[in-house]
């Protein structure tokens, strides 16, 4: 019975944003919490769960295998694949966080991109940075 009434909240939530505009290619492995926030003219790709206290801005494309949750994307956003968003991340417009990329309680500046196979935590970044693969910043996890 719970199983039947979580199906029906997901497919509620679903058709909520896809009547809003968001794009997404294959809704039934998107995952939403309700009370997360989109803009206009995102696109989500196939199995992504975005958890509680998301909230994406216009023209975000999110693509297949993320995980976000408690994060804040600005406008002009790309994501992933297989990126994770934990809690205290904020992605400023324009950036970028590519493939295997976990940023956590870290604030990442305009048009900055983190393209690969890095763990970003606890840190600021400034605008028109490139961090290259295989980049860790932490302070303890």
């Amino acid at each position: 019975m719970k199983q039947i009434n979580l199906q029906k909240i997901q497919n509620k939530l679903r058709n909520k944003f896809i009547k809003s505009g968001v794009k997404m290619i294959g809704p039934e492995t998107i995952f939403f919490s309700e009370d997360t926030k989109i803009g206009k003219n995102v696109i989500i790709e196939p199995y992504v769960v975005i958890g509680r206290k998301v909230k994406i801005g216009n023209n975000v494309r999110i693509h297949s295998f993320c995980h976000l949750e408690d994060s804040k994307i600005e406008n002009n956003v790309n994501l992933g694949p297989y990126a994770r968003l934990r809690p205290g991340t904020v992605l400023h417009a324009g950036s970028r966080v590519g493939n295997f990329v976990e940023v956590k309680k870290s604030k990442i500046g305009k048009k900055s991109k983190i393209n690969h196979l890095s763990y970003i935590g606890d840190t600021t970044i400034g605008n028109l940075v490139n961090v290259g693969a295989g980049t860790i910043t932490c302070n303890y996890d």
